[in-house]
């Protein structure tokens, strides 16, 4: 992958873009947001931009195929124009023409030169041209499908029509060559350049680089597109079109990185509504959301725009009349942009501009109702972060004496004063001390506060830098302090970097505090010891622009530029790009490249693409400056690491450079103090070159098991920790060299635990309800218990047989999917109350030495919690040492499972039931999480035993009529017998009387 394609990458992967801030709050400070990539060239018409100068551009967007298979465009703006010069080595297709095409066979920098009539030579250009085999792009057109209803985690529902439905995006691939102009020839073009690839075994796949999932194509191609269904998701936004390594006439097509995100809205413009803008004659004021930078709202003199794909499409921001006085509507000093709406800073009075309304923020707010001087919100977009206590802020909001921050929905909170700071700085009370600024730093949960003091406060005044962590809820004052006029506005932005690092300006210089305000001083240039002002025809700064990178971008208010980078002392000028009378500003495109926006006097606005790189590379090609290392290796792919208990992180970084520089790779880390590291360092020596490789494991290493207060043990040795790899010593020319990421030390919200064997798909999906036997429950109440049986909430049961010992199979997950059997201890109970079931293993089989703890006994001990908190890691003792637990009767049941202890669960013989069982992790030394689960388990196969009162009933009838039976029996024969004998008788006495 080419630099810019890491720059990007790793830009993305921290979610992070570009900062803009300006050299007085009339013009406000501007955020880091993330973006939409934008693939489309656009070319400012001549007649509304006149740059009277040299600039080239390239058919492939954003200067993405700069090589000798390129043809690059030529053009100046002027009338003194004669002829090119060119090397030997590249070739012009009509030398005299103000507009040419150019081709350099030969990789390297070409020196390129107009020659213009007059005694004044034209700036030259030393492009840097790359031999490369790449010569084709993939293009994509998104299209959104809506079907089903939601059904899996990673989507987010949104209204539709009252139904909530899955978002997919799908995407029409195609490749396009990077020479096509004619837009009525690209798709004719592509469509047969696709088809021809695809018959060499060529198919796109899309990867995510946050959650590492691939997508793939349909089948078959349509119409000599591919389509691949991708869902939107708020967490897994980056994405990159990879195809399989295919040759066409040896070209082969480039990877493309590019921003996902839901669909967003620009506001409508209202009939009848009126223009919002800043002062007459004022530079335009930027602002963007934070994460997406593509959403971006330009302030002007004429007009406010928006836009939410770069300005490829844009609207006009306006507000309904009779709110706003004309004054105070041409009056905006600053501006903001979030989720909730448009912030407008109008006279000291906060407004807010929603897709629905326009209104003032106050006292209903917990805001002030005036004088606010500033607004400002985060500058690097963390996709993720660690807070242990409450949410984190997204907006600020101060006076001269009180710092306010905002969250969403509208929540507004005042946190300081400055009569609160003099007590904690130990000020006198008589002094002056008031809110000069406020920034938010690189570190995700701080937000840092320029202080202005002074004591007369007549000549001169002290700048101090507090910062504030949102997390700690501590304040820590920085060693630092600016001397500046008592009328002079400073500036700041912080770098990205894991300490603080910082920049400040004012209207003619820049000043740098490096490595956590241990290295300060003026940023310095060739001539006038660092005042850009008398470098750039007495004009003053309007816009800082910083990427994740570490580039550096001055823009004067006339347009001229100068260049350096992070942690590097002196700036050189750009070559003039922009006619000085343009009103424009700096921004980050969506591929993370610098862009420009100009506004015209038509009320029209126009993005331009600006090619940095190639620019500071010619403007250091003369001054012979290197770079002081080969390369700089990691294997940093990801910009957020969690730290669980028993893991660590291991980070590979490898620096080749000249042997005898003396070069070393730097760790800075920014946090609490709660890991241990150990480095591995391997040197190798070849061929004039040294290599130096260094393995760092960062880990925990903190016993939890029985200690006095496990959660405050926790709690001390959780937090989130900035880390930061760099080469001892940079130049300008260097390659990407800043490697920034986080590790968060506690649990990871996406971790969850689940017993194998269970879902929610195998059984009829409906509630129902069972009794419970009175009998069966712990607590022994005085009637049966009626449960109703939650499937959401339990999932299917499983159907055991009464004589099947089970043991539950407890498995790790996280937000990527199963991780690991989970081998330690754990313990289950029956959340309602059931204790009609047994362990198969005893203590004394388990191996204690001591009773082990049990139900009843941590029952006992904790009678004032309720059951589910009496047992787990905060009060876990082991049985398998004499020092702890005491002697007891070890034939009881062992009622801890763990994957290899071989202890199931034994069910009742007597009769069968429904349970439904809570899982818990009981090793404190396993997680910062309190991982749970439930399963439920329904026996069969035992016949119910009768009732005591219907098996007596049952004997007393049997008896009854056994014995009504043996009497009438009696009588039955007694009558037989009683008719025999008269019959004998009879017949006797009838005998003699016939003799």
């Amino acid at each position: 992958m080419s630099a810019q394609g890491v720059a990007v990458l790793l830009s993305w992967l921290s979610c992070c873009g570009s900062a803009l801030w300006r050299s007085n709050r009339h013009v406000p400070t501007f955020s880091t947001k993330s973006v939409n990539i934008l693939f489309l060239t656009f070319r400012i018409p001549t007649e509304l931009v006149s740059f009277n100068d040299l600039r080239y551009s390239s058919n492939s967007p954003n200067y993405h195929i700069f090589s000798t298979r390129s043809t690059i465009t030529l053009e100046y703006e002027g009338t003194s124009f004669l002829e090119w010069s060119v090397p030997g080595t590249c070739s012009v297709k009509n030398k005299s023409s103000a507009r040419t095409e150019l081709r350099c066979s030969s990789p390297g920098v070409h020196t390129i030169r107009p020659i213009v009539v007059g005694p004044d030579s034209e700036e030259e250009r030393n492009l840097s041209v790359q031999s490369s085999h790449i010569c084709f792009l993939w293009y994509y057109r998104v299209m959104l499908s809506l079907y089903g209803y939601m059904t899996q985690k990673m989507q987010i529902p949104v209204r539709f029509y009252g139904m909530q439905m899955n978002l997919h995006y799908c995407l029409c691939l195609w490749s396009h060559t990077q020479e096509i102009n004619a837009k009525s020839n690209v798709m004719k073009n592509s469509i047969i350049l696709s088809k021809q690839l695809a018959t060499l075994g060529q198919k796109p796949t899309i990867f995510t680089s946050l959650q590492r999932k691939v997508y793939f194509p349909e089948s078959k191609m349509k119409n000599g597109t591919w389509h691949i269904s991708v869902p939107m998701t708020t967490d897994d936004v980056l994405k990159e079109i990879k195809g399989n390594q295919v040759a066409f006439q040896d070209c082969f097509i480039a990877d493309v990185l590019f921003l996902l995100t839901f669909p967003l809205l620009t506001m409508p413009e209202i009939p009848d509504s009126l223009p919002i803008t800043s002062p007459q004659g004022s530079q335009l004021i930027l602002a963007w959301a934070t994460c997406v930078l593509s959403s971006v709202v330009v302030v002007a003199d004429m007009e406010t725009f928006q836009t939410n794909d770069s300005f490829r499409t844009w609207t006009r921001i306006r507000v309904p009349p009779n709110i706003l006085t004309d004054d105070e509507r041409h009056n905006v000093s600053d501006v903001n942009i979030s989720w909730d709406g448009i912030f407008f800073l109008i006279n000291g009075i906060l407004y807010i501009k929603t897709f629905t309304a326009f209104k003032r923020l106050g006292r209903n707010e917990n805001l002030p109702d005036g004088g606010i001087i500033g607004i400002t919100s985060r500058k690097w977009c963390w996709a993720r972060h660690l807070l242990k206590s409450k949410i984190r802020s997204i907006f600020a909001v101060w006076t001269k004496s009180e710092l306010y921050l905002g969250y969403p929905l509208l929540r507004f909170m005042k946190i300081m004063t400055t009569e609160k700071l003099k007590s904690l700085l130990d000020i006198s009370p008589t002094d002056t001390l008031t809110i000069h600024n406020v920034e938010y730093p690189g570190h995700p949960l701080e937000i840092a506060l320029l202080l202005s003091y002074c004591s007369a406060c007549t000549v001169n005044k002290k700048i101090y830098v507090v910062i504030y962590n949102e997390d700690t809820e501590q304040w820590m004052n920085q060693d630092f302090a600016l001397d500046v006029p008592s009328d002079t506005f400073v500036n700041a932005h912080f770098l990205y970097s894991a300490l603080p690092e910082l920049l400040l300006w004012d209207k003619h210089r820049v000043y740098y505090c490096y490595h956590n305000f241990t290295e300060t001083g003026v940023i310095q240039t060739p001539t006038e010891f660092g005042n850009l002002s008398r470098l750039s025809q007495n004009s003053t700064i309007h816009i800082i622009f910083i990427d994740y990178y570490g580039n550096v971008v001055v823009k004067m208010e006339n347009n001229i530029m100068f260049y350096f980078k992070a942690n590097i002392k002196d700036a050189v000028k750009l070559h003039a790009w922009t006619n000085s009378t343009l009103k424009s500003a700096v921004s980050m495109s969506s591929s993370g490249l610098m862009y420009l926006i100009h506004v015209f006097e038509n009320g029209t606005i126009r993005p331009q693409e600006y090619p940095l790189r190639l620019e500071a590379k010619s403007v250091t090609f003369n001054s012979k400056e290197k770079c002081p290392y080969v390369a700089f290796l990691n294997n940093i792919f990801s910009v957020f690491f969690f730290l669980d208990k028993g893991q660590n992180v291991s980070i590979w970084t490898q620096i080749v450079y000249p042997e005898n520089v003396g070069l070393y790779i730097v760790v800075e880390s920014y946090g609490p103090n709660i890991l241990q590291e150990t480095y591995q360092v391997h040197y190798e020596v070849a061929l004039g070159y040294c290599t130096k490789t260094m393995t760092v494991t960062f880990f925990q290493n903190v016993n939890y098991e029985a200690v006095d207060d496990y959660f405050k043990l926790q709690h001390q040795n959780t937090g989130l920790l900035l880390l930061h790899m760099r080469p001892s010593d940079s130049a300008r020319p260097c390659p990407i060299s800043q490697k920034v990421f986080q590790i968060a030390v506690g649990c990871n919200p996406h971790k969850y635990i689940a017993v194998k064997g269970f879902n929610k798909k195998e059984c009829l999906q409906h509630d129902f309800f069972y009794h419970i036997e009175k009998s069966y429950l712990r607590n022994k109440p005085s009637k049966n218990l009626r449960v109703k049986y939650n499937w959401k909430e339990y999932g299917c049961p499983l159907r055991l047989d009464f004589r099947e010992k089970f043991r539950p199979l407890v498995q790790l997950y996280n937000e990527n999917g199963y991780v690991e059997d989970v081998e330690v201890n754990f313990i289950v109970w029956e959340i309602h109350g059931r204790n009609d079931y047994s362990f198969n293993n005893t203590m004394k089989k388990s191996g204690c030495l001591n009773e082990a703890q049990t139900w009843k006994s941590m029952i006992e001990l904790n009678k004032h919690l309720p059951l589910e908190e009496v047992w787990g890691p905060e009060n876990y003792k082991h049985c398998f040492s004499y020092a702890i637990g005491k002697p007891g009767d070890l034939n009881q049941p062992y009622e801890i499972i763990n994957k290899s202890n071989y202890n199931h669960l034994v069910w009742p013989v007597d009769h069968s039931g429904m349970y439904v069982f809570r899982v818990k992790i009981l090793d404190p030394n396993y997680s910062f999480c309190n991982l749970t689960t439930i399963f439920a388990i329904e026996t069969f196969g035992m016949i119910p035993s009768p009732s005591g009162y219907l098996v007596a009933a049952f004997l007393f009838v049997l008896m009854l009529l056994f014995f009504s039976i043996l009497v009438l029996s009696y009588f039955h024969y007694m009558r037989i017998y009683k008719q025999c004998i008269y019959e004998t008788l009879n017949k006797y006495e009838r005998t003699p009387k016939n003799n």
